[in-house]
């Protein structure tokens, strides 16, 4: 089988899929634009680079010529878009078939709202796949408002050889955590004003951060002026296979997101027997059981944050229940393994 992924080649997202398809003896490239091309991933999966000589959506109209030729050469079984106010409306208008088309967040709950014209290139992309798919149950929903089609629920799970229970953690200091991109969408502010008010209950306390982003500067000099800084751990950008190696130093991990269409990091703490405090978005009341692998807040509420970030801190039991929880919820629902083949199943059938 021959898989052509259209996608942004410096995502972990894209390199995760085309990894897992190699490692199955798929034969798979990916396209990607000139500004998305990362070399390392590169080393790894064929890459081919579509050139952006325009600006913005007006480099558009090139890139179908280019990928057209691609594709001539290569001749696929599948062209599976990745995003689809981007990558997804350009595979649609090189008219490949059979043409898989997955949507990502931002590209259905935000871009077909801002314009009638990005509704359209929204409602023509979803019309002219074959296979519609969505991370989520919600995501599905929110894409199911422009198109008639059945949406694949396809989730991106995790690898649980990789996210699992290490043997150790802190006896000496508790630790909450959080792997997100530095940017206010994910509730940072709201969780540095909950840890401010925790440290001042537990002296062994610590927040420890994985993720860079345009908000690092401004977060740090939010901490020193709650006077948290000693305490906060900006560890920075990892490589996925490091996160689990972080992750299994934290006791509780804390999303309060104001978005998030699919709760990858909650999966990923989950399967590392973490319980995570979570906001009431959909993406994360999707994946979290309330009350058994983890407590849900409302969105913007530091108040209720503290709350349920203290319950778990002052009970080891319930800490330990939920992970144990969370393991088993995470093997039932998104192991990646599981999560993958199902997608080349989809492959499959779309080839018959």
């Amino acid at each position: 089988m021959k898989v052509v992924l259209f996608s942004p080649g410096k995502s972990s997202h894209t390199h995760k899929w085309a990894m897992y398809y190699k490692e199955h003896g798929i034969d798979v490239t990916v396209i990607t634009f000139k500004d998305h091309y990362s070399e390392e991933n590169a080393k790894e999966v064929k890459t081919l680079v579509l050139p952006k000589f325009l600006p913005g959506k007006l480099s558009y109209l090139p890139a179908v010529l280019a990928l057209k030729k691609l594709l001539a050469k290569i001749k696929p079984d599948i062209l599976h878009a990745h995003f689809i106010s981007s990558y997804g409306f350009v595979g649609a208008l090189a008219n490949y078939h059979p043409f898989f088309v997955s949507v990502w967040g931002t590209d259905i709950y935000k871009f077909p709202a801002k314009s009638m014209l990005n509704r359209r290139i929204v409602e023509f992309t979803l019309d002219k796949a074959d296979v519609i798919c969505s991370t989520s149950r919600t995501m599905a929903s929110e894409t199911s408002k422009y198109t008639n089609k059945k949406i694949e629920v396809t989730p991106f799970g995790v690898n649980m050889s990789l996210f699992s229970p290490k043997e150790g953690g802190n006896e000496e200091k508790l630790v909450i955590g959080i792997a997100k991109g530095l940017d206010d969408i994910y509730g940072f502010r709201d969780l540095f004003k909950a840890f401010a008010i925790l440290k001042t209950k537990f002296d062994n306390l610590e927040l420890h951060l994985i993720g860079d982003g345009p908000m690092r500067e401004e977060y740090k000099a939010l901490c020193r002026t709650l006077q948290i800084d000693g305490a906060v751990k900006f560890i920075g950008r990892i490589p996925n296979t490091e996160v689990p190696i972080y992750m299994n130093r934290m006791d509780i991990v804390a999303l309060p997101s104001y978005e998030d269409s699919f709760g990858v990091t909650a999966v990923e703490a989950m399967a590392c027997g973490i319980p995570v405090v979570v906001s009431d978005v959909a993406g994360l009341r999707e994946v979290v059981l309330e009350n058994e692998t983890g407590l849900v807040v409302p969105q913007g509420n530091p108040e209720e944050l503290t709350a349920a970030i203290e319950k778990l801190l002052k009970d080891k039991d319930l800490r330990l229940r939920m992970g144990k929880k969370g393991i088993e919820h995470v093997r039932q629902n998104y192991d990646w393994n599981d999560n993958a083949a199902y997608m080349v199943k989809l492959y499959e059938s779309s080839m018959k």
